[in-house]
């Protein structure tokens, strides 16, 4: 599983907050190739460009918990 930090959400402020880590999901066939598939606030996962995002790695032990707090 990978996550993001929302760095910039111009355009986009109902649907991200800034400095909020967010849920990034495996690309689909044809996303494009500078853009991430994010779980935002609606719990939908849509399309933003990357430029907005820091993807970053976390401990396997911090992200178990992250996950434990979406179900």
């Amino acid at each position: 599983m990978r996550f993001a930090i929302c760095l910039d959400n111009e355009g986009y402020e109902a649907s991200l907050e800034l400095r909020k880590i967010y849920r990034v999901l495996p690309p689909e066939g044809n996303d494009p190739k500078d853009y991430v598939r994010v779980v935002d606030e609606s719990g939908e996962d849509y399309l933003y460009h990357k430029k907005g995002f820091e993807l970053i790695d976390l401990p396997q032990r911090t992200e178990r918990k992250l996950l434990a707090t979406l179900r």
